[in-house]
């Protein structure tokens, strides 16, 4: 064995000095950091100064500067609350973003063989330091950069510059001189992310972690705006016009409450009100309590809770999309994956197995072998000179395990194919010159020597490759007992390989040839002479994934493009992709990377919402097609693997990275599919969906409170009710709102029927017009119950004002009771109001812990909660007003599906009037 690598303490010296190959993760802020930066929310800084203000009120009560005595708890309810919503917000988002980091622990984990201390030892990626001799074999991913100083290889570079001709390696000189600069041409230098393809050889690394090509790669796809996503923007509308409602319901608050204690507390007398607004110190008392429910009001108005819906929702179903092989890498890629419009996803593992495997044989007589085994005499000679001599694949293994290592997917299929060849047909032969398969070429050809043939002699050249450069140079062929005969049956040939083709068999025709290839760099195969004799054609299938012919049907069901972006040859992709359910319609277009690339960015946009298939593609037609679909206002979705893949996942609205891809395609993506799999996709959608719609709920629920809360708050004190709920009542309903719902709304199941939805515009309302119809009922109902039970004497003389308010103590129960059975509403549109509850467990349990908590405020929060406890009879009055809401809001669902029927039966009535149906449809 060669004296390669670094002793132990060369190592140290090195790492010191260079330090080792792990990549560096994108810094991420720890929770602390986290904590205070949420403390620039505004809302937060508006609570913070009514904090603020409320202690100086306390302090200026108890030093006698104002005549009112102010609570102490009031301040420390606030602060509460600020430290609550605060911590929970920012746990949510710390664990949500610290969920992708067990990926990259498992990538860390790629074991590589290198010399140390005279032998080779198997350590971590991470552990490789600059000086390194690491041991190359086929089917390695290279751990860093570096040069060749033993052996040779073939590696495949189209993960770092997307060119899939393979490329050769060799070993330096020993008078080699190593520059810097980055030259994938560079016969000798190789590059972390490339695959060894075949060959063995020793690196020695020259360049480690995140000064390496691949590390550079990373480091800049961590940089760059990201657009925002489409549920963001529908929830900042929406923000943006409650906030309104909320500021200036805060505003007309305050100015109730100071009408209400300056002129209608004086009885409209002039005089009176004049004397009271001298007494300075009770008209600042006044003002600042007005400013400061005005605060409070806008607080509970203005929906903070949204964005922490988003991230409590997001984390509850993350477990759950784990579970079904979908890994969330940024949070908002859930969110963003329910509204997609356009999916651009790649065939091979994705829609297709991944898995090639060779369905026959036929000889150039036409006769057909479904195995190797069938195949006899010399015919099978030669057969499987053509295997594994025009190779870069090799067996690995015996007996079961025995499987093809290296070479590219059609390679390994073809020598599992013929594994069972006795080696001894390959003693003795040597390789003179060999032309590797491009994708230009659309050949691969090898000159063999040291053959014992009678017919083609001691050296001959075999090729192999696609079948239109091939068999038209075939005068000859091979019949099963290995005799050279005249090839007379093109036409049949083709209509063969054609028939194959619309099966979505790919085919590889096999050929030998007397003549000899002088130089592999000049030969071109057009000048060739006609006289190949054609050993066969292989038939070569990806078989597509059954469960993706469903998911795709499904995905499209909800509205979603699905186009499959193949390296295939065009007839080979329509093929796949009618198996798949892609083409259905006349209209559907197909095009090839060359076409693709003819379009203008306007023609291109013109054709993309028909565009079903692109074939031949190339790294850059992904990312114009994700650029042409978003500029026409479209939601975007991309699926890869490679590095090269990556400017594209990250254009995309949403990123999907394989979970067998490179590390840089899954810093890119915003999911990791784990399993490969089109199945999965589908699934992230369905998610996406239900925390859409979950989201939907939340906010019903929430508007309801927010409104009816501003509406009786500015109602109540004109008519003489100057705090109908405390700042703290206010603040623990604020609580129930935000925090506790999102944990009760969040867990709601992923139901199939979301997935006969059309996707949401980027630019459409998150509040949908039966959201309003519900939102609006429930609050002016809310409403109205509220001023019947704090102003009507049926409800008055069964309640008290003192010594003990139990009246407050009631309606404060009423309130958060009536949302609590509004949370049932909310949570379905269906009249069955357990519909799925058992799906989501923990919506009951969120529910129970509110009721018996306000329960315990009822008769423990004394003069903090304003509770004074209830009789039963109290009870019962309060729960029947509370329960009225669900009644209520069945009339307005039954109400509004008897309006949908009819505007549907009258819209088929006029369609029918008017022709449009067509007589077989009728």
């Amino acid at each position: 064995m060669k004296n390669f690598g670094l002793s132990s303490k060369e190592v140290v010296d090195s790492k010191e000095k260079f330090g080792d190959n792990r990549l560096s993760e994108q810094e991420s802020e720890s929770f602390w950091a986290n904590l205070l930066e949420n403390f620039g929310d505004p809302m937060i800084k508006i609570l913070c100064a009514a904090l603020i203000i409320n202690i100086m009120l306390v302090i200026a009560s108890y030093t006698g500067l104002v005549p009112e005595k102010m609570n102490w708890y009031e301040p420390v309810g606030i602060a509460v609350a600020i430290l609550l919503a605060t911590f929970v917000s920012t746990f949510s988002e710390y664990r949500n973003e610290n969920a992708f980091r067990k990926l990259q622990e498992e990538a860390s984990k790629i074991i590589c063989k290198v010399y140390r201390d005279g032998e080779i030892r198997e350590i971590a990626i991470d552990d490789i330091v600059t000086g390194d001799a690491v041991l190359l074999q086929t089917g390695d991913k290279i751990p860093a950069d570096g040069v060749l100083i033993d052996g040779s290889l073939k590696v495949d570079q189209a993960v770092l510059n997307g060119e899939s001709k393979e490329a050769s390696k060799t070993a330096v000189r020993a008078d080699y001189k190593n520059n810097e600069k980055t030259d994938f041409l560079n016969p000798h230098k190789v590059y972390r992310g490339a695959v060894v393809v075949s060959g063995n050889a020793v690196m020695q690394v020259c360049v480690v972690g995140d000064t390496s090509v691949y590390g550079e790669i990373a480091r800049e796809l961590q940089e760059g705006d990201e657009r925002e996503t489409p549920l963001k923007l529908k929830l900042g509308a929406l923000a943006d016009g409650i906030s309104k409602f909320g500021y200036i319901g805060g505003v007309v608050i305050a100015v109730a409450l100071l009408f209400q204690r300056i002129v209608l507390a004086n009885h409209f007398n002039g005089a009176e009100i004049i004397a009271y607004c001298m007494n300075w110190t009770h008209l600042l008392s006044d003002v600042i309590h007005a400013v400061m429910l005005a605060v409070i009001i806008i607080v509970m108005a203005v929906p903070e809770g949204l964005p922490l819906m988003i991230a409590i929702v997001s984390a509850l179903n993350m477990g759950k999309m784990l579970k079904d092989n979908v890994l969330v890498r940024k949070i908002n890629g859930i969110e963003t994956a329910g509204s997609l419009n356009f999916l651009f996803s790649d065939k091979t593992g994705t829609i297709t197995k991944g898995k090639l495997e060779v369905v026959g044989f036929s000889d150039g007589m036409g006769n057909d072998y479904k195995t190797y085994g069938e195949i006899f005499g010399a015919l099978k000679k030669y057969l499987s000179l053509s295997i594994f001599q025009n190779t870069d694949a090799v067996l690995s293994g015996a007996g079961a395990n025995k499987r093809a290592i290296g070479g590219n997917g059609t390679e390994r299929a073809l020598v599992n194919f013929a594994q069972d060849a006795p080696s001894s047909e390959s003693s003795g032969i040597k390789t003179a010159e060999k032309i590797p398969f491009s994708s230009q070429n659309k050949f691969s050809a090898v000159t063999i020597e040291g053959v014992d043939d009678d017919v083609f002699g001691n050296a001959f050249t075999l090729i192999k490759g696609a079948p239109e450069k091939i068999i038209e140079k075939c005068g000859y062929c091979v019949d099963k007992d290995g005799k050279k005969i005249e090839f007379s049956s093109i036409e049949d040939f083709n209509k063969k390989i054609d028939a194959m083709a619309e099966r979505s068999i790919r085919v590889i025709a096999l050929a030998i040839s007397a003549d000899k290839i002088v130089n592999a760099e000049t030969y071109d195969i057009a000048s060739a002479s006609a006289d190949w004799s054609l050993v066969g054609i292989i038939g070569i299938r990806d078989d597509v994934r059954p469960e993706s012919i469903s998911a795709i049907a499904e995905v499209q069901q909800a509205g979603v493009q699905v186009v499959m972006i193949t390296g295939d040859r065009k007839e080979t992709a329509i093929a796949i992709a009618k198996e798949a359910g892609l083409l259905k319609n006349s209209d559907d277009v197909v095009l090839t990377s060359d076409e693709l690339a003819t379009l203008s960015d306007d023609e291109l946009k013109d054709k993309i919402k028909n565009i079903k298939v692109v074939a031949r593609a190339l790294p850059q037609d992904k990312s114009r097609l994700v650029k042409a679909a978003q500029e026409l206002n479209f939601v975007v979705g991309m699926t890869g693997d490679g590095v090269n893949d990556s400017p594209a996942l990250k254009k995309a609205d949403v990123g999907f990275a394989m979970g067998g891809g490179t590390e840089v395609a899954k810093e890119a993506s915003e999911i990791v599919i784990l399993d490969d799999n089109f199945n999965s996709i589908d699934k992230a959608i369905l998610y996406g969906r239900t925390i859409f719609n979950s989201i939907r709920k939340f906010i019903v629920f929430q508007l309801t409170i927010n409104i009816s809360a501003v509406l009786i708050n500015v109602v109540a004190p004109l008519l003489g009710q100057e705090n109908p709920l405390s700042i703290i009542q206010i603040l623990w309903v604020n609580l129930i709102m935000d925090t506790l719902a999102a944990l009760a709304f969040g867990g709601e199941p992923a139901l199939k029927r979301f997935m006969k939805e059309l996707p949401k515009r980027r630019d459409e309302s998150i509040v949908s017009p039966y959201m309003w119809s519900a939102i609006i009922a429930g609050a002016i109902w809310t409403s109205v119950l509220s001023l019947i039970f704090l102003f009507t004497n049926v409800i008055r003389n069964n309640f008290s004002l003192s010594p003990l308010d139990t009246l407050h103590t009631g309606y404060f129960a009423f309130f958060v009771f009536i949302a609590i059975f509004n949370a049932f509403n909310a949570r379905t549109e269906k009249l069955n109001l357990f519909d799925n509850i058992s799906g989501n467990k923990g919506f009951l349990r969120v529910l129970f812990i509110i009721a018996a908590v306000q329960v315990l405020l009822v008769y423990l929060g004394r003069e903090i909660f304003e509770g004074y406890g209830l009789s039963l009879f109290q009870w019962g009055i309060i729960l029947l007003f509370a329960v009225s809401i669900v009644p209520v809001d069945l009339i307005r669902k039954i109400l509004l599906a008897a309006n949908k029927k009819q505007s549907a039966r009258s819209t088929t009535l006029r369609s029918i009037a008017t022709g449009v149906f067509k007589e077989d449809s009728i």
